[in-house]
């Protein structure tokens, strides 16, 4: 059955349980499977990226298949994604024919483009993943969207299992200061993905930057379901009291959707309070310390904190291989 990997919502917990454990077998080096030999997977990304670029790469190879990687207006066409939309400008494919043509030469395609910052009400639709899901004759697997970013979720929850065992744990989600806003996408996958595990999430952010209102309604709707809880606060100090877990991102505030000077203005009090430092890791109950990287030292975090044992970040970064060739052997072994 064809199955798409957009959002960890449209998957239960025991699935998720499932590809974890699976990750976890990849990575122990017990399984040693290559569901892809003989078929291509396309990579499509539409921004930079190390990690997932990488990891995807060598991900394919190691289930025994090849990665095409095509890089719209660099090694492949411009891309359209809008309905309807008359194509006398800078864009000379639409996504209609370039998802269809790939899903005659690969068994799936992984998908990454960033939000553009520009038009909230637009891009809290993930508009450009939405289009590839909706042309694709094979499994689509979001390696990060406007909106987000499930891969590095799991890769998270599989470092939080490995660290810390299957318990509930205290989990803080903190936002930081960035010199540039940054998309949602990596702290809304991460709220999400901890809620449907059971944890209990505190969402830590100065007042205005709060998370899109219908996915923090799910995450909540999750965390009950799991059984863990979700609380918010503005306090970034007492938000690390007797946390288990510090994930730290930073992410543009909503309202400043297309006025990012003003954003930049505004977010410029929060600097010094909102960095991750030796004095606030000393308030949570010796908790591991995250982030998907890249990371901005002495901006997001001290180097105290990310240089010291607590610090997880390479484990993390690691995962991400393992859970992805776990996601890639269970969407892409049944399709032609």
């Amino acid at each position: 059955m064809l199955r798409d990997f957009l959002t960890t919502a449209d998957w239960t917990r025991e699935e998720l349980e499932e590809l974890i454990e699976s990750a976890l077998r990849f990575k122990r080096g017990e399984n040693r499977v290559k569901p892809l030999e003989g078929r291509s997977v396309a990579l499509v990304f539409f921004n930079p990226s190390l990690r997932t670029r990488a990891s995807m790469q060598v991900g394919v190879f190691e289930l025994g298949g090849n990665a095409v990687v095509l890089e719209p207006g660099g090694t492949s066409w411009t891309l359209e994604h809008r309905e309807g939309a008359v194509m006398d400008s800078d864009k000379t494919e639409h996504v209609a024919e370039f998802v269809r043509v790939l899903g005659r030469y690969c068994v799936g395609i992984g998908v990454r483009t960033f939000a553009a910052l520009k038009n909230w009400e637009e891009e809290r639709t993930d508009p450009i993943l939405n289009a590839f899901a909706k042309y694709a004759d094979v499994p689509v697997i979001n390696l990060e969207s406007a909106m987000q970013h499930p891969c590095q979720a799991l890769a998270d929850m599989m470092t939080i299992r490995e660290k810390l065992g299957v318990w509930r744990k205290r989990v803080l989600l903190t936002w930081a200061w960035h010199p540039k806003p940054l998309p949602m996408a990596v702290p809304n996958s991460f709220a999400l993905s901890a809620a449907q595990m059971g944890h209990d999430v505190t969402i830590a952010h100065p007042e205005g930057y709060e998370l899109d209102d219908e996915l923090m309604k799910e995450i909540r709707a999750q965390a009950e379901q799991a059984g863990g809880s979700l609380s918010l606060t503005n306090n970034v100090n007492e938000a690390f009291d007797g946390a288990e877990v510090v994930y730290a991102k930073s992410w543009g505030s909503k309202n400043f959707y297309g006025a990012q000077e003003k954003d930049l203005e505004e977010r410029a009090q929060y600097r010094h309070d909102w960095i991750v430092d030796e004095e606030k890791m000393k308030r949570t109950n010796g908790a591991i310390f995250m982030h998907c990287l890249p990371v901005r030292r002495n901006v997001i975090v001290t180097d105290g904190v990310i240089d010291s044992a607590s610090s997880v970040v390479i484990d993390e970064a690691e995962n991400r291989l393992h859970i992805q060739k776990a996601i890639m052997a269970r969407v892409l072994s049944s399709s032609s």
